[in-house]
């Protein structure tokens, strides 16, 4: 049966703004983007869905930041944003603050609560984007645009080739709604921090006791220390099945993981120590989206790289490292293909200037867990340390590139390594 269709009028879209750049997404990556960019001399707009920035870091929640990367402009949030010597957890509402004083002094003109939709095409060439908010629907001409949103969502519709999950049946991650609880007793409390960690309590190991008690797909333990006292930010939602890039999929995972919160929180407190009398303090505002979109660039990183730690001839990031963090796409735990406490490589990889270049489209850069690798290798360079830093070598280009007004594939990879350099990133 053929699907009903509204016909809209032509309509005129006023220009808001003209800016050297515009990156499309707060997170991590668009973040750091925007205000290397900035930095670096560019006319800078960041549009934000939210009504902050962060993204999962913060308006989601997320315990801490992963992995053991190194160097870049993540090493300056860390500087910035710790609370105490608690330098790897974070403070959801300190990070916001810090994020947001850092945007402003690098002079970015901010847009919160605003949609980045689709771009303005010029051929095969983006040059800007259209928003829609409650000021209506309008558009930003720039030279360069960034896609920061998680999704590629601009990527997409501007035509830029991709893939949806893992090859050969486009299975995704599954989606996670953090929530901290309040009322923990510490000094007696555990801490699984991965799926591979095994604690015995009073009632047997800890991670079966969820699998049987817990229903599908939950049914794993991760519990993470905040900074605050009494306070631990539980990690174990699960949502599968599910598409990020559909609005639908999206209100049914947050669905789904709201309802299985109070089957937790009963959980905790019968079965781990120092849970008994723990309290739901907050959920996050946005569920947590792992994977969705990959797209094809110029070069593509592949498992085989970052095990091998391979320094790429064109490296824009650096001393990336992390594991193989697939969670499994049918239900609770870590996937088949997934890599933790055996993953053996100690030193960090680097990220090469070609995956963050789409393969066709100009004046368009792509930051993030959507630039181009493989199913296994984005389980590992998602991770937000990792992320921030692609944002800065594409923050750190796209300035360069509206300076020169050339396009960003035709950059002199040198000259983005000198740059880069110069901001204390080094192979």
């Amino acid at each position: 049966m053929s699907k009903k269709i509204v016909i809209e009028s032509q309509r005129e879209t006023p220009v808001v703004g003209e800016y050297d750049v515009v990156v499309a997404g707060g997170g991590p990556a668009g973040f750091s983007a925007a205000v290397v960019a900035a930095r670096e001399g560019a006319r800078v707009c960041l549009v934000e869905q939210c009504g902050g920035v962060g993204g999962v870091a913060t308006s989601g929640l997320m315990s801490h930041w992963t992995g053991s990367t190194r160097g870049g402009f993540y090493e300056e949030i860390l500087d910035r944003s710790a609370d105490g010597d608690k330098r790897h957890t974070i403070n959801p509402e300190k990070l916001h603050g810090v994020m947001l004083e850092m945007l402003l002094e690098a002079g970015v003109e901010i847009r919160l609560y605003t949609f980045a939709v689709s771009p303005v095409m010029e051929g095969e060439r983006v040059a800007g984007v259209i928003i829609e908010s409650k000021s209506g629907r309008q558009a930003l001409l720039a030279k360069v645009v960034i896609d920061a949103s998680g999704d590629g969502d601009i990527a997409a519709r501007a035509g830029a080739e991709y893939c949806l999950g893992r090859e050969g049946d486009s299975a995704m991650q599954p989606m996670t709604l953090m929530f901290k609880v309040g009322g923990v007793d510490t000094d007696r409390a555990i801490f699984p921090g991965s799926f591979e960690t095994k604690v015995d309590v009073p009632a047997g190991e800890i991670q079966a006791l969820a699998r049987q008690n817990l229903p599908h797909p939950a049914g794993h333990v991760l519990l993470y220390r905040s900074s605050l006292p009494g306070v631990v930010t539980c990690n174990m939602t699960n949502a599968i099945n599910v598409d990020g890039t559909k609005a639908e999929d999206l209100t049914a995972a947050q669905i789904t993981c709201r309802r299985q919160i109070p089957l937790i929180m009963k959980f905790i407190r019968e079965y781990a120590p120092g849970y008994e009398n723990c309290y739901l303090l907050t959920a996050g505002a946005q569920i947590g989206v792992r994977e969705t979109r990959h797209f094809a660039g110029v070069s593509t990183l592949t498992e085989d790289d970052i095990t091998s730690a391979r320094i790429f001839p064109d490296w824009v990031v650096t001393k990336a490292h992390f594991n193989f963090d697939i969670h499994n796409v049918k239900g609770a735990g870590l996937d088949e293909h997934g890599v933790q406490h055996d993953f053996k490589q100690r030193n960090g990889y680097t990220i090469p200037y070609g995956c963050l270049v789409p393969k066709r489209i100009d004046g368009l850069l792509l930051a993030g867990r959507i630039i181009s690798g493989t199913h296994k290798a984005h389980s590992n360079f998602r991770a937000m340390p990792i992320c921030a830093n692609i944002g800065q070598a594409a923050g750190t280009a796209a300035a360069m590139a509206a300076k020169r007004d050339v396009a960003p594939r035709d950059l002199p990879i040198v000259d983005i390594q000198a740059a880069l350099k110069h901001q204390g990133v080094e192979p």
